[in-house]
């Protein structure tokens, strides 16, 4: 009994300390929400007008454009395999802008193979009006790996275009002020899959993000771990206490 009663001891602080150290490490590691509290919020960066010419920023930085109306204005940054990237814009318009022209702002976010990918929800596009235009794109959960023919997101560059459609003639050259920015969401053991790419989708240009700050596949880190560290301490302790039960049931029956 004292055996039994030491192995089931030990397992039970085993466990607790796997479950206490994974949670701390994955809240160190936490990327949800992209990166709010280290300042990057506080730099902007001009728009590009092209995918080539994207310009670059991270996950809670700030990109801004001063554009006219019918500019196409791209912003590009990194997402990695496990991360939820939502996307938000912001544009102001002068008041001449506002009226029944039937003009659209709308945002598009494309992969590192310039696919584009489906919003799962936001407001993806609205009518031009004289206060702000606010726009938000949730993109589906970064993959680690995906079958070739399938167009899930994947890790690397992803770019986000800005621009307004159904425009007449008189309403293109109309100055207006932009601001777009990317965060994600951690989404954890639940998106990971097996499997990972060779390499992310960056293309190799000087305005693209190489990485992330912690680098690429930096969310190896999932519940998963616990979770499976946890099942294995426990079938160890029921077959450690099943050869007891067993062991002592022989004892008690040999003559």
């Amino acid at each position: 009994m004292r055996t039994k009663r030491l192995l089931t001891a030990v397992g039970l602080l085993g466990l607790s300390a796997l479950l206490t150290s994974g949670a701390a490490f994955a809240a160190s590691g936490d990327g949800s929400e992209g990166g709010g509290g280290n300042g990057k919020g506080d730099r902007r960066a001009d728009a590009g007008t092209s995918f080539r010419t994207a310009t670059a920023i991270e996950q809670g930085q700030k990109g801004t454009a001063d554009a006219s109306t019918g500019d196409y204005l791209y912003w590009s940054f990194p997402a990695d395999s496990g991360q939820r990237p939502t996307v938000k814009a912001t544009v102001k318009l002068p008041e001449s802008a506002s009226g029944a022209s039937g003009a659209k702002w709308r945002i598009d976010v494309y992969d590192g193979l310039r696919r584009r990918q489906p919003c799962m929800y936001g407001m993806q596009a609205r009518p031009a009006a004289a206060g702000p235009v606010e726009l938000a794109c949730t993109l589906r959960t970064v993959r680690a790996w995906s079958d070739p023919w399938a167009a899930d997101p994947l890790p690397g560059t992803y770019y986000v275009r800005l621009t307004a459609t159904g425009l007449r003639t008189a309403d293109l050259g109309q100055p207006v002020t932009a601001e777009v920015e990317a965060t994600s969401k951690d989404i954890g053991g639940s998106a990971a899959v097996d499997g990972t790419l060779g390499a992310p989708l960056v293309p190799g240009t000087e305005r693209s993000p190489a990485e992330p700050e912690d680098g690429w596949s930096s969310g190896w880190w999932t519940s998963r771990w616990i979770w499976t560290g946890a099942g294995g301490i426990l079938a160890a302790l029921a077959g450690v206490g099943g050869y007891t039960l067993t062991r002592g049931r022989r004892a008690v029956s040999s003559p």
